[in-house]
């Protein structure tokens, strides 16, 4: 995913708040990194479309909440075989 850093920041903030993903799910769709996705989000986005960055900071700030109930969950499964 080449090209306008600011225009990749702006699809990748839309494909975040439109599914809820996570920076490593948006990072594994556009085939970049996670340290890319989480740049063109905090410092790129922030300057070029202000209130952009703010809608996906929230679902940012959600997932960074939530990420020990993830892991929790995936860990469980690995090795229960649950839910």
């Amino acid at each position: 995913m080449k090209g306008n850093m600011e225009e990749r920041a702006c699809e990748l903030a839309t494909y975040i708040i439109e599914n809820r993903a996570t920076v490593r799910a948006a990072a594994k769709k556009y085939g970049i990194s996670k340290s890319t996705v989480h740049k063109d989000l905090s410092e790129r986005l922030k300057l070029y479309n202000n209130s952009l960055y703010l809608a996906v900071k929230e679902v940012l700030d959600e997932n960074k909440a939530e990420r020990h109930l993830r892991g929790g969950m995936a860990t469980k499964r690995k090795y229960k075989g649950g839910d």
